[in-house]
């Protein structure tokens, strides 16, 4: 039988009685209350400051992409019109200036689209002889497949004779392309600096300047140098008969020219995360590579890219949603042109702002925001969670 002390000697617990809260017992329980209390208090002012920096505009620009804002005697005025603003873009009057000018694609095309779909279906293959195939991995894989085929239905239809593509394949090529090169590069630049050369140290430092420029520098600095009047290549550009030819009063010159930019701009942080990827390898493993008679082929693939994979992964993400939100680079650099060749996405809703069109800003931001969802999502689940299993 459990017992309780109290002044007037131990009582039985069954008893029902309970001994006296001391004043330590009523500081314990304080202490306790006060101790769940202090989390909440130091946590609400960073979720207000959340809400009121984050979730509010978001919401209130979501409201203004179903709106037409007006300007009125003594104020102005949001006035409800629905799914206008995105039919607007969709099929409406900036269809052309959005999604481009269609025509029928070119036999390479079809080619390149045969070539991807038998991709997927040899993907779609894996994943059900894997066996224990959950809905989730289904719904993913399905999303993945089309996102790839709006895209890639798009594209085909715009970047081909006598289609034009508009902001949205414009931001498409900008991020595929500019990605691409700058992983390549990167990769490239980090597994030189690996090796033990001499002045490697030096080359680390040099890499790393294009990144500590910001966007609007490099905007004015691609500007000064694709001048092939008054430039500092002007005799170069003389000398291969280049002097009258302008980058910006070419579509694809123009585009080039924004790309060419973003490469060089961003190669730097794909360099410098894959190099410490790259010196985090224990080196006993390409010792022992080499002493088996491995060459170089086979010590990238079987050591060095099973180790990167999935920071590689995890940087591609990252960089892929940082690149979707370009606007420097063609706002400076080509203004958008020639006509709204090199324009993206974020500057088309720039523009759209500064002509106080702010429901059909709102509209492409939101648009452009859909996208980076589904892309995202389409490449994590695709590409990014298997190279993070993987490991």
């Amino acid at each position: 039988m459990g017992t309780q002390q109290t002044p007037q000697g131990p009582v039985p617990r069954e008893l029902g009685l309970e001994a006296p809260l001391t004043s330590s017992t009523w500081q314990q329980r304080l202490s306790t209350w006060s101790e769940r209390v202090a989390g909440s208090i130091f946590l609400w002012p960073a979720i207000l400051v959340l809400l009121a920096l984050s979730i509010f505009p978001l919401l209130v620009s979501l409201y203004m992409s179903f709106a037409r804002f007006q300007l009125v005697k003594g104020g102005f005025m949001l006035r409800f019109i629905g799914l206008a603003n995105y039919r607007k873009l969709l099929v409406g009057s900036q269809k052309r200036h959005f999604l481009g000018v269609w025509a029928d694609p070119h036999i390479i095309w079809w080619i390149v689209a045969a070539v991807i779909a038998l991709l997927f279906l040899y993907s779609w293959i894996r994943l059900f002889r894997r066996g224990n195939v959950t809905p989730g991995q289904v719904f993913w894989h399905l999303l993945a497949t089309l996102v790839v085929g709006v895209i890639l239905w798009t594209t085909m239809h715009t970047i081909t004779p006598g289609g034009r593509p508009g902001t949205f394949q414009v931001t498409l090529t900008y991020v595929g392309v500019g990605l691409t090169f700058q992983y390549l590069l990167g990769l490239g630049l980090a597994m030189l600096c690996a090796q033990p050369l001499p002045g490697r140290r030096f080359f680390r430092v040099v890499f790393l300047l294009p990144m500590m420029i910001t966007p609007v520098g490099v905007a004015y600095l691609f500007r000064m140098l694709t001048d092939t009047n008054q430039g500092p290549f002007q005799p170069l550009w003389y000398a291969l008969g280049l002097a009258n030819f302008s980058w910006v009063n070419d579509p694809w010159g123009a585009r080039a020219a924004v790309i060419i930019g973003d490469i060089w701009e961003w190669t730097p942080f794909m360099f410098i995360v894959l190099l410490a990827a790259l010196e985090s390898i224990p080196t006993d493993l390409t010792e022992a590579a080499l002493v088996d008679g491995a060459n170089r082929w086979q010590i990238f693939r079987y050591i060095t890219w099973p180790h990167i994979r999935p920071v590689s992964a995890t940087l591609i993400l990252i960089r892929m949603i940082e690149a979707f939100k370009i606007v420097d680079l063609p706002n400076v650099l080509t203004n958008g042109g020639p006509g709204t060749a090199s324009e993206s996405m974020t500057l088309q809703a720039y523009i759209y702002w500064r002509s106080l069109d702010l429901g059909g800003s709102a509209a492409v931001a939101y648009l452009l925001l859909l996208t980076v969802t589904f892309v995202g999502l389409a490449y994590f689940n695709l590409i990014h969670r298997p190279a993070t299993e993987g490991s």
